[in-house]
């Protein structure tokens, strides 16, 4: 059967305050107005809500369940580390949980069961979502989300850190158009993927503003994976006028890309040039070099991670959504035609 019981910010919405609030009087915090925390607890009284767990101190010590869909992934590796360090910097644990399965968007029904019995404080999803239940069960428990790049819309009241994503598109093919490059093929992630969609978008309008348009079958859909960038470059490659350079919209695409490149008996950059996104390891360590979009995902670990201790300390965010800058990263893999 669904899960009909109301949730936090319903209760929030009906009383005019915020959901830390309601957060604060549902766990006996001691700093809300006597007359809010009265109305807000009249709510939850005839709403049926009792606090689940001790409330834990402002300022002391936490424990944040990350969810990650890929654990084997590079750019995992890098959200990992920048919750870890900031985890370790405000004496919090952390509990590293995977969504098995590339194509699963979410937690399953046991991993709420397993998240309250471990008595975790705060929740980071990387690449994923919730089900409307799920929400609800981590709103009555009390247990703040925050997202790092979500994988569609975030719910009102979620926050989220992301990248310029679009942005990181337009400097993509921004540098590949300055370098006289027109034939532009693209290879983007899943179309259903927020930040995916947003870096095709931000190609067509650098392509559109500098007066071209993708040729047929230059615009091609992968998923972040490099067999995927392999599959789509050897497409490009088969058409009549194959493209010139190629922006990856990942750089395990691109080195994908680098691979059926060789097999063809293309050099990379005197017969293509490739421009990735991501900045991972690899990335420098590629022959040759690839240049690519810098995405900060440490960073953006660690500004999430920052954003849940507020939420777990009762205390309000300045805004839901956050976005780091996603700089160009020159290397050796472009040239000018």
């Amino acid at each position: 059967m669904p899960y009909q019981r109301a949730t936090l910010s319903d209760i929030a919405t009906a009383a005019g305050v915020s959901i830390p609030t309601v957060s604060k009087v549902l766990n006996g915090r001691p700093d809300v107005a006597p007359a809010t925390r009265q109305k807000v607890q009249d709510l939850l009284d005839r709403r049926g809500y009792t606090a689940r767990r001790t409330a834990r101190p402002s300022g002391g010590a936490g424990l944040i369940d990350l969810v990650l869909r890929d654990l084997g992934s590079p750019w995992a590796m890098q959200i990992i580390d920048g919750v870890e360090e900031y985890a370790y910097r405000a004496g919090m644990g952390v509990v590293v949980s995977a969504v098995h399965g590339r194509h699963r968007s979410r937690p399953d029904r046991r991993w709420i069961e397993q998240l309250s019995a471990r008595r975790c404080d705060g929740v980071l999803l990387v690449l994923s979502d919730l089900s409307d239940s799920q929400q609800g069960q981590l709103d009555e428990l009390g247990i703040p989300v925050v997202i790092i790049d979500p994988a569609g819309q975030p719910r009102p009241g979620i926050p989220s850190v992301g990248a310029t994503n679009w942005a990181g598109g337009v400097a993509a093919t921004e540098h590949l158009l300055e370098l006289g490059h027109h034939r532009i093929a693209v290879i983007g992630g899943p179309v259903g993927v927020p930040c995916s969609r947003a870096r095709v978008d931000g190609y067509r309008a650098a392509m559109n503003a500098a007066g071209h348009r993708a040729a047929p079958g230059y615009i091609r859909t992968g998923d972040f994976t490099a067999p995927s960038g392999y599959r789509e470059t050897n497409a490009l490659l088969d058409l009549a006028q194959p493209p010139t350079a190629i922006f990856a919209c990942a750089d395990e695409m691109a080195l994908g890309a680098y691979e059926a490149l060789y097999e063809r008996g293309f050099r990379v950059p005197h017969d293509m040039s490739i421009v990735g996104f991501d900045d991972l390891d690899a990335a420098r360590w590629s022959i040759p070099p690839l240049t690519t979009i810098r995405q900060p995902l440490t960073e953006m670990a660690s500004m999430a991670s920052r954003m849940l201790r507020t939420l777990m300390d009762g205390e309000e965010l300045g805004g839901d959504r956050i976005e780091l800058a996603t700089p160009l990263v020159l290397r050796d893999s472009t040239r000018p035609l």
